[in-house]
């Protein structure tokens, strides 16, 4: 009879097709996405989890001026880019490599508090080498 849609859920008003019945009902549609999995160094395979990036995105971001919404669209992109790309596996470092250039683009220090956890910085000499290279860009 009538369908609506949402950028998440299409809701169809419906009839019955007996004709003694007519009864009317709605149904309400989602789309499923895709499963991914991320790859992780040591080979391991875990289905991908917006949260983990968003939890990331807060320890790198806290006390700086970004909001919550801020994080959250970085998060969105991030994963729209992801099941774009229509591939099951994606291996974590690229994963952690579009989360510190998106974080790159919003605030530098943030960016550098993510790059040393992610990086794990072995010595001070590895941190100044990526402060430069920040800098000089």
């Amino acid at each position: 009879m009538d369908s609506r849609d949402d950028e998440t859920v299409v809701r169809r008003r419906r009839e019955c097709l007996d004709s003694r019945c007519k009864h009317r009902f709605t149904t309400y549609e989602r789309m499923e996405a895709p499963r991914l999995f991320v790859v992780k160094k040591d080979g391991r395979r875990e289905q991908f989890n917006r949260e983990k990036i968003l939890s990331g995105l807060r320890r790198a971001c806290e006390k700086r001026p970004i909001s919550e919404h801020q994080m959250e669209v970085v998060a969105a992109d991030l994963e729209r880019d992801l099941f774009s790309r229509g591939e099951s596996e994606m291996p974590a470092a690229m994963i952690g490599e579009k989360v510190m250039e998106a974080l790159r683009n919003l605030d530098k220090v943030a960016y550098i508090r993510f790059a040393s956890v992610y990086r794990s910085f072995r010595d001070v000499e590895s941190f100044q080498e990526e402060l430069a290279t920040l800098l000089s860009k």
